[in-house]
């Protein structure tokens, strides 16, 4: 005696070895011995032979039409034995009803099983949906197929142009498009987009990692939505003294001016002037909602995107020949010392008389020079006033503006022409020591105007967004609070971000709560309220994404950097420093990474290396040890950046 039985969902045959009143010993064809219960038996059968039944009941199976199956089918619950007889017209043998089972299990959409052996037939309506949904399927997998192959063979089906965006960076894994794409990987051993750029539907590394960012932090474009136009107030006193600027060459959005003028006693009128967009427009508002969305300028070598529109910023952007709305800490200093013996904020407007840049006076603008008061350049007896001031605030505060161990660099991009690929651009890297005298003047007089100021709020009451850092060295890490604490990394009290409000909500903010103090209304903003906290931990988060892309765009410009200027796989060497890392930190470019081969050297050893290869897509330089030149050249041990970068 042989049976056909059900077992973990599917059919088994097996002859019986012995047989108890709820369970029998079987065996199967192959041999396999086993214990099965009795109600899982559907059929017993003698003939055909057991290596035989299930090959002809599923011969049988496939001749059987499930729509005509369906049509003859009971519209109750029934069991595959009714059925069986039914359809065959008369007792059926073994393998008929067995040949049946299997045709109403293999039939879901047709049949839905309620049991062992039993099953219900599927309405009209939920059969049809089932065999749409099926056809939908067949179809959607044969497209699939279809889109695989010919990315496989690097073209880009037309109807996929449209979905790179949502391929690269918010992929829909079931569609049609993104199962395409994903078996063409599987198949050519390529990530995503290497493969799209293969077929021509992505320019190269750049254009991926532009738009992995934008795609994360600007889903709706960089485009600004429909404002209204800021309105500079124009009831503000004109400042007594012109003003001038010292920014980089590419700067647009430029916030702060200094002016030095005669004071009471015999003292100088030093002015320090942020420009004020909080004066222009309110929070909660239109403009509000721009700059809250975007928390600050993104840059990147050879490209930013502004926190605020561009007329906004022209409005209010300290340009020279403008007079524009500002926020003026006045200083009286005595001049001998130069000694702060009074400080004064005002809401004014500043004629601004010119703008400096850095290019054009870092190399000719030296301590010498400033000390005596005799440079060729423009304004060089009011640069001179302010670095005096600059060296006696820094040693007031018993931090330097700037570790001196710290280097900055400065990119810039050739696009060659309007629309060229972005391959066919130049870059030029220009390193520049931080701590030179213009980059000390401005950082100290914005420590001081960002202290000033944040006292200011504090004693008075209002709610502000601080910079503290509590704990000294590296350990002492740099946060944003409403509460106010003291910065110990710049060696201050208080430390409100407030020089930049063109560039950064947080300062935006701090300005509009200054703003209020001033004018004697209520601050817009109340301690620990839902916006002004919102604003702190929206800020850090897109501070943060902001800054690691700013970071791979300059390591992408740093490694196009190495091929432009043919140090990719050639025999020159090039220098540069073991970090307390191990890493390898290369001379005159912000680039450095782990070196195959070199041996263990204690920090700061000065190396040679070679590049062998680099990964645009990767962002990788593959490094191999050149030689060793000598002993470290500087101490690295310093604490890297103990202000945490907050001096602007």
């Amino acid at each position: 005696m042989n049976v056909f039985y059900e077992e973990d969902g599917g059919f088994k045959v097996a002859a019986v070895l012995s047989e108890a009143e709820a369970s029998l010993q079987v065996e199967a064809a192959h041999g396999k011995r086993s214990k099965i219960k009795a109600s899982a038996v559907l059929l017993r059968f003698d003939r055909p032979p057991l290596a035989a039944f299930r090959d002809a009941a599923d011969a049988l199976a496939e001749g059987i039409d499930a729509d005509f199956l369906w049509e003859v089918a009971p519209r109750e619950e029934f069991g595959f034995d009714e059925l069986a007889r039914d359809y065959f017209g008369r007792e059926p043998a073994a393998v008929e009803a067995a040949a049946l089972l299997l045709r109403l299990h293999a039939s879901p959409m047709y049949f839905y099983k309620k049991g062992r052996g039993r099953y219900k037939t599927a309405t009209p309506e939920a059969l049809k949906s089932a065999l749409a949904s099926a056809e939908r399927k067949r179809r959607e997998a044969e497209q699939v197929e279809e889109f695989a192959t010919e990315l496989t063979q690097f073209r880009m089906p037309e109807a996929l142009v449209p979905q790179v965006q949502m391929l690269l960076y918010r992929p829909e894994k079931q569609s049609v498009a993104y199962r395409a794409l994903d078996a063409a990987c599987a198949a050519t051993g390529l990530p995503p987009a290497r493969l799209l750029h293969r077929a021509g539907a992505l320019a190269g590394p750049y254009e991926h990692l532009l738009g992995r960012f934008l795609a994360e932090h600007f889903p709706r474009g960089t485009r600004f939505a429909p404002h209204p136009a800021a309105e500079p107030p124009a009831e503000l006193p004109l400042a007594p003294a012109p003003a001038f600027s010292i920014d980089d060459a590419a700067t647009t959005e430029i916030d702060d001016a200094f002016s030095v003028a005669s004071g009471v006693s015999g003292r100088l009128r030093i002015g320090i002037h942020i420009a004020a967009p909080a004066l222009g427009f309110s929070p909660d508002g239109d403009l509000d909602a721009i700059a809250r969305a975007r928390m600050s300028t993104v840059y990147m070598p050879g490209a930013k995107i502004t926190m605020l529109p561009d007329e906004v910023v022209e409005a209010f952007t300290l340009k020279a020949g403008r007079t524009v709305p500002c926020v003026s800490l006045y200083l009286e200093v005595e001049p001998a010392d130069m000694a702060v013996a009074d400080v004064e904020t005002r809401l004014e407007r500043i004629a601004v008389a010119s703008n400096l840049r850095h290019h054009e006076l870092d190399d000719i603008l030296t301590e010498a020079s400033l000390a005596s008061g005799a440079g060729t350049y423009p304004h060089a007896a009011e640069l001179a006033h302010l670095w005096r001031l600059a060296c006696r605030l820094e040693a007031g505060r018993g931090r330097a503006s700037h570790n001196q161990a710290f280097r900055d660099y400065n990119f810039r991009i050739d696009w060659q022409e309007p629309g060229r690929p972005v391959e066919e651009a130049r870059v030029v890297i220009e390193e520049r020591r931080r701590g030179a005298p213009l980059d000390k003047i401005v950082s100290e007089l914005m420590i001081l105007a960002n202290h000033t100021w944040g006292r200011l709020l504090a004693d008075r009451g209002a709610a502000a967004i601080y910079r503290v850092k509590t704990g000294a060295g590296p350990a002492g890490k740099v946060r944003m609070t409403t509460v106010p604490a003291p910065h110990v990394g710049l060696g201050v009290s208080h430390y409100a971000w407030s020089s930049s409000p063109l560039r950064r909500y947080v300062d935006l903010v701090n300005q509009w709560q200054l703003a209020a103090v001033l004018r004697g209304a209520k601050p817009p903003f109340a301690p620990r309220s839902e916006s002004l906290l919102g604003a702190v931990a929206g800020f850090e988060a897109a501070h943060a994404g902001y800054a690691s892309f700013q970071r791979s765009m300059e390591r992408y410009w740093c490694l196009r950097w190495l091929a432009q200027e043919g140090h990719v796989g050639g025999a020159d060497a090039l220098t540069g420093s073991v970090g307390r890392d191990g890493n390898v930190r290369l001379d005159g470019i912000p680039l450095g990474g782990p070196v195959a081969g070199m041996p263990s050297l204690a920090p700061g050893t000065r190396v040679q290396v070679r590049v062998r290869g680099i990964d645009l897509w990767q962002l990788t330089a593959d490094l191999v040890f050149a030689g060793e030149i000598g002993a470290p050249a500087e101490d690295i041990s310093a604490e890297a950046e103990e202000n945490g970068g907050d001096t602007d």
